[in-house]
Parts: C-alpha cells; sequence; structure tokens
C-alpha cells in the first residue's frame, strides 16, 4: 500500500479525536445500518482504522453476528481496541486489503468506509472481496465525493500546498481521487459483481471547535510527515493559516460546513 496509507505515530489520536467526531461518524452510523439491514452473519470490514465505523456495526448488530475488523496499520486497530469491551465478539487482525488472510466464501458481507481510495491496486481490492463473498453476499463501501463538495479538503490541500510552491504535499488529493462513478462501476463489474448501486449522501455539519478540528485536518493524517519531510516549515505553521481559512469559509464557532460521500453497494451473484 502506498506511503499516503501510513497512519502511524501520533497520527491516529488526531484522526480519532479531531476528524472522527466531524468527517466520519455520521457516515459509519449510515452505512453500519445499510449493512445491518442485509442481515449478515459474518462481516468483514477492511480499513477500519481507529474502529468509527467498527463500534457502528456492533452496535447495529445483533449480538452473535461474526465481525472482524482489519486495517494496514496496527496503530490504528489498538485505537479501536479500546471501544470495545471483552465480550463483544470483534476481531482485530492486521491486514492489506488487496492481499487478504481470510479463506473464499467466508463472509456474508464487507464493508469499507473512506479505504478505496488509498489502495494501490484498486481493481485487485475489488476482486479480493469479491474471493471473500460468499455467493449472494455484498459489498458496501464509501468514497469521498470531490473537492468542490468537501471543502475542507480543498482547503486543507490549498493551504499546505502555499507554503511549498515548488514541492506541494499531495496527500489531500489522495482521499478525493475517487469521486467519479463510472471507473468504480467498471471495477466492480470486472471483479464480477451485480446489482451495482451509488447513491449520493450529502450532509451539513456543524463544527464546534475549528481550532481543534484545523489540528487535526494536519496532524491527523500523512499530510503531517509530508510537510516534516520538506522541511523549514513548523507544522503548527500550516496549522494556524489553515484555522484562518477554515473561519473565513465555515464561520466562528460554530461553523457550519458540507460534506460529500458517494456509497456503494454490490452484490457477488448467487
Amino acid at each position: 500500500m502506498s506511503n499516503d496509507a501510513s497512519f502511524i505515530g501520533n497520527i491516529p489520536r488526531y484522526y480519532d479525536e479531531g476528524l472522527g467526531p466531524l468527517i466520519f461518524v455520521d457516515y459509519a452510523t449510515e452505512i453500519a445500518q445499510r449493512v445491518a439491514a442485509g442481515n449478515p452473519a459474518r462481516v468483514l470490514e477492511t480499513a477500519a482504522g481507529t474502529g468509527i465505523v467498527t463500534r457502528k456495526l456492533r452496535d447495529a448488530l445483533p449480538a452473535g453476528t461474526q465481525l472482524t475488523a482489519t486495517d494496514l496499520n496496527p496503530p490504528m486497530l489498538e485505537v479501536a481496541r479500546a471501544k470495545f469491551r471483552a465480550g463483544e465478539r470483534v476481531e482485530f487482525q492486521p491486514a492489506d486489503a488487496v492481499a487478504l488472510p481470510f479463506g473464499d466464501a467466508s463472509f456474508d458481507a464487507v464493508v469499507c468506509q473512506f479505504g478505496v481510495m488509498f489502495f494501490p491496486d484498486k481493481p485487485k481490492s475489488f476482486s479480493e472481496v469479491y474471493r471473500l463473498l460468499r455467493p449472494g453476499g455484498r459489498y458496501l463501501f464509501s468514497v469521498w465525493d470531490s473537492h468542490r463538495y468537501n471543502p475542507f479538503g480543498r482547503i486543507a490541500h490549498q493551504v499546505a500546498g502555499s507554503f511549498f510552491p515548488a514541492d506541494p504535499p499531495q496527500f489531500y488529493n489522495v482521499p478525493f481521487s475517487c469521486h467519479q462513478i463510472d471507473p468504480i462501476k467498471e471495477f466492480l463489474i470486472e471483479a464480477g459483481f451485480t446489482g451495482i448501486n451509488a447513491a449520493v449522501v450529502s450532509l451539513d455539519k456543524a463544527i464546534p471547535d475549528t481550532a481543534k478540528f484545523a489540528r487535526a485536518a494536519v496532524y491527523g493524517n500523512p499530510l503531517v510527515d509530508q510537510i516534516r519531510t520538506r522541511g523549514g516549515v513548523e507544522p503548527e505553521r500550516v496549522v494556524e493559516a489553515l484555522l484562518g481559512e477554515y473561519r473565513r469559509e465555515f464561520g466562528a464557532d460554530p461553523g457550519r460546513m458540507p460534506l460529500q460521500a458517494i456509497f456503494f453497494s454490490a452484490t457477488k451473484p448467487s
């Protein structure tokens, strides 16, 4: 998997506490409900990160449902583990989404929130899910829509780039790189899926603490490492500039920002 997906060090904490409540948790609730509606007995989550979706899945699924959560980065899964009590039937396992260590037809549903964009071999990731699903099983996943509909990402990309005009950090291009529906549809069809659906899901989100959000937008993902690698600019300077732009765009606390994601579902034929 590419370096853009290296969520290590202090990144998981900023990601979970600063970004999770604002840009991830509402979509996590939505996708968990969609998964639970299919009454699956065995569920796999890929790119589970700090367990934001995992927690919502466990809450939405019957207690007897087997739930396995995987992520490439063990430090993210350590944060996720802390969200669960003993006996809640969640298995955590480090795993690469393009080479999953499970047998064929092992799961009734596979779910992935905002992970596909980071997979270096997207066709392989779809064929892996197809292999793991039982006939009739469903793949449910979400991707961010473009910068146009998610100004928090566009602004973060522009602000970070303004400090390094000769070599702008590229992290904030990656999460928004799969907003075109047709290429994803083609990947799914080529993998063998049918019953493909796509739905645009928009939110209007309050920002109670813009300073905390701006800090997490820098420190809660690999952007902070890209800044440090280039050198000459402290990440706090980027945070300060980003905070000013966020307040200009979204207003004083509590500000409001639009979010937009695309939810996909697809079925492995029976």
